[in-house]
């Protein structure tokens, strides 16, 4: 066995939740879980989202590549869907620090992460507490807002729908990002508890999710196909999960 001295990584909390973890480390990690309670609610919100992925998508991930589909899968990396379970960074990931959801085969670094990620929650905690200016274009011209980002930001800008969590779109603004604008929404529910939803461009291209905790806030960080994706909300964790997964989900449908 290893030297159960040697403290358990977050690579080999990932590893243990997705049965990957060798064999002679089980036990060391088992033993460290149960002697730090904040890292097994960590891994035990990873297996919940890892399965909610499972029964989501595994039919989907089993199923033939499209011959339409041939030469774009042979142009660019396989990409992996490997379960580890924010959400986000959605769930997702390091509870006070930053870990992966979806994929562990992932090129990012976490500065890349920490950056977007640093900004989502600088912006988030400017304007959430705005009362009269918490946005620039109101939700009720969704249709202009999500024109008017598209276009700034040079890439498709989708407002999802958020009603079934109980959200409203407040509205959004265009903000400055690490490597080019970022999109800003914000969404409130009828109690006045509000999320945003930061998305910019990044230098990463991998399907990760990472939470962030900081202050009352919690933040599920992600990237995919070039966009960095920041949903923050309060410290509720199963709250903020289930609204990150409806963005995930309404962005991988919409490609954007």
């Amino acid at each position: 066995m290893t030297d159960p001295k040697i403290p358990i990584t977050e690579d080999e909390l990932h590893a243990y939740v997705d049965g990957e973890l060798p064999t002679e480390r089980r036990g060391d990690v088992e033993a460290w879980l149960a002697t730090h309670p904040e890292d097994a609610e960590r891994v035990q919100s990873w297996r919940a989202v890892a399965d909610a992925l499972h029964a989501r998508y595994d039919a989907v991930a089993n199923e033939p590549v499209p011959p339409r589909l041939e030469l774009e899968r042979l142009q660019r990396p396989p990409r992996k869907w490997l379960y580890g379970a924010i959400a986000a960074s959605f769930a997702a990931f390091a509870m006070g620090g930053a870990t992966g959801w979806i994929a562990h085969d992932v090129t990012a670094s976490p500065s890349a992460f920490q950056a977007f990620t640093g900004d989502a929650l600088e912006a988030h905690r400017l304007y959430v507490v705005e009362v009269r200016h918490p946005v620039e274009v109101p939700g009720d011209e969704k249709a202009h807002l999500q024109q008017w980002l598209t276009r700034r930001c040079g890439r498709t800008v989708h407002a999802p729908e958020l009603e079934s969590s109980g959200l409203k779109l407040v509205g959004g603004r265009l903000l400055p990002g690490p490597s080019g604008p970022a999109s800003f929404l914000m969404y409130e529910s009828a109690s006045g508890e509000r999320f945003t939803i930061y998305a910019t461009r990044t230098t990463t291209d991998a399907t990760q999710m990472r939470y962030t905790r900081e202050g009352t806030n919690g933040a599920l960080s992600w990237a995919d196909r070039g966009v960095g994706y920041v949903v923050i909300g309060g410290n509720d964790r199963e709250r903020l999960t289930e609204v990150a997964r409806a963005v995930y989900d309404q962005a991988e449908r919409s490609g954007g």
